[in-house]
């Protein structure tokens, strides 16, 4: 099973959505689960983490890690060419490295260069920016490449993106 991860913000509320699936080239989710977050910390450039792993985490008490063999998460595993950690590398240690984490971003950062793979899908001009820990760049990279859907976004994460704007707090 694969788990894919988003979190949206209004003011300092987040709601997290993580979609389940059977495989990558699965076309529909297994499940798909939601996780509100209030008191959220602010967006800091390049320590994206401090604000995100807690909401992350927050959905994560709903999954049974041994059932996953990767987690996704909108954004990177690391952040510069040097291997300074992002979001994901923070991911893996908070959940001791049980399960691979993959990063897959739509913007590059920082001249990253050297740990991210760009996949292009579709027709797009544009690639999609893909990091991973756990498991090799090269066959994730491939992996993100055979999702559902024919245009840059795969059909799972563009589905967790439009979940995730269905926003009520709760």
């Amino acid at each position: 099973m694969l788990l894919a991860i988003d979190v949206y913000y209004i003011d300092n509320s987040a709601k997290t959505v993580g979609v389940l699936f059977d495989n990558w080239q699965a076309d529909s989710p297994a499940e798909i689960l939601v996780a509100y977050k209030h008191d959220v910390a602010p967006y800091q450039s390049g320590e994206f983490y401090i604000r995100e792993l807690p909401c992350i985490t927050e959905l994560l008490k709903q999954v049974d890690l041994s059932t996953l063999s990767a987690i996704i998460v909108d954004g990177y595993v690391c952040l510069d060419n040097h291997g300074k950690s992002g979001l994901g590398d923070y991911l893996y240690q908070y959940i001791d490295r049980q399960v691979p984490v993959i990063g897959v971003a739509k913007k590059a950062f920082n001249e990253n260069t050297k740990y991210v793979a760009e996949v292009f899908r579709g027709k797009s001009s544009k690639p999609l920016y893909v990091t991973a820990v756990g498991l090799p760049l090269e066959r994730v990279a491939e992996a993100v490449g055979t999702m559902h859907g024919k245009h840059r976004m795969p059909t799972l994460l563009t589905l967790m993106d439009q979940q995730t704007k269905i926003f009520k707090l709760e």
